[in-house]
């Protein structure tokens, strides 16, 4: 079943979901190369006759689903849907930035402020955990993520990698990827070159935004002391679990969150480590077999990772749990 919305003439970035491949059972690099040889036996001749695998598959999900994200038309989708083993697809969209934060709301110190007598002392401050953000990037030099000598290494599990010029990472901020190819990647014409499709992930994943610098902070920022807003609201600045560790995933733009580079954000995430995943972006709710993040983020939860979105105030007297999902 596909739902397929671009012109014949256009290229949409369609997310296609496929059976699992037979014989592969683990997910080590010789596995993943063989699965990869199994999405593109889906593809198009255009594609697996162009040049370089970034022209064939925009991104291949070995982890958290059973599947690719490619550019194709819409006489080329209608062929796909023939193919044995394929499931579903649907267009790649746009979903936006959200976010909220709490301390005291969730008990992490005692209604009078106390550090020391809630859920941070008895949990360590998070030490030892790694926290995989999707968002817009990071500010790596920002003084909540700077490194100090109370953080311990990063555990031995971890297998994620920096994209920062040195010295971009440190023992807070020990992994940082980008996966964002731009709004264009989405839909374009097929005779046009899409610049954003090859060059726009290979940049590091600053934030040009602001707003993944605050969700990384709100998560596991350090204390800051003497914080505030041009001088106003003096106070100490600090996120959920301050002694964790963060590994960011750069999957939205100015233009939004393709739920293509979403997936394949979670897909990393779960491939390098992370115990909890942080979203805190998302659109209306779609049936479970067109949601590419319910999806995404159940594999994820298969896999061990515990998943956090927040859910959207979309009216004042009108508040819908849009990532009601997460439940299942």
């Amino acid at each position: 079943m596909a739902q397929a919305t671009a012109n014949s003439g256009n290229l949409q970035t369609y997310i296609i979901h496929v059976e699992e491949p037979a014989g592969i059972a683990d997910s080590s690099s010789s596995s993943q190369v063989e699965r990869e040889k199994w999405y593109k036996s889906f593809l198009p001749k255009r594609l697996l006759l162009g040049s370089g695998d970034e022209a064939q598959l925009v991104y291949a999900y070995h982890h958290v689903t059973s599947g690719f994200a490619a550019q194709l038309t819409e006489e080329e989708l209608t062929a796909m849907e023939k193919k044995d083993g394929f499931l579903l697809a649907y267009p790649d969209t746009l979903v936006p930035l959200q976010t909220t934060y709490s301390p005291s709301f969730v008990d992490l110190e005692d209604k009078d402020g106390n550090q020391g007598a809630g859920l941070w002392n008895i949990s360590n401050y998070g030490s030892g955990v790694i926290i995989g953000v999707l968002d817009t990037g990071i500010a790596p030099t920002h003084t909540s993520f700077a490194d100090d000598k109370g953080m311990p290494p990063p555990p031995a599990k971890w297998k994620g990698r920096c994209e920062f010029p040195k010295p971009g990472c440190n023992r807070k901020l020990i992994g940082a990827r980008n996966f964002i190819r731009g709004k264009n990647a989405m839909q374009r014409d097929i005779n046009n070159i899409d610049p954003y499709l090859t060059n726009a992930a290979s940049e590091p994943p600053y934030d040009t935004e602001g707003h993944g610098t605050h969700t990384a902070g709100t998560a596991a920022g350090k204390f800051v002391q003497g914080a505030g807003v041009y001088g106003n609201a003096l106070g100490v600045a600090v996120g959920m679990a301050p002694r964790a560790h963060l590994s960011i995933y750069k999957v939205c733009s100015e233009d939004g969150c393709p739920i293509s580079a979403i997936m394949a954000g979670l897909d990393a995430a779960v491939s390098d480590g992370v115990d909890i995943l942080s979203l805190s972006l998302g659109g209306a709710s779609l049936p479970f077999y067109q949601d590419g993040i319910a999806i995404g983020t159940f594999g994820a939860i298969q896999k061990g990772v515990f998943v956090s979105m927040r859910p959207q105030e979309t009216r004042a007297l009108d508040i819908t749990l849009q990532r009601r999902r997460r439940g299942f």
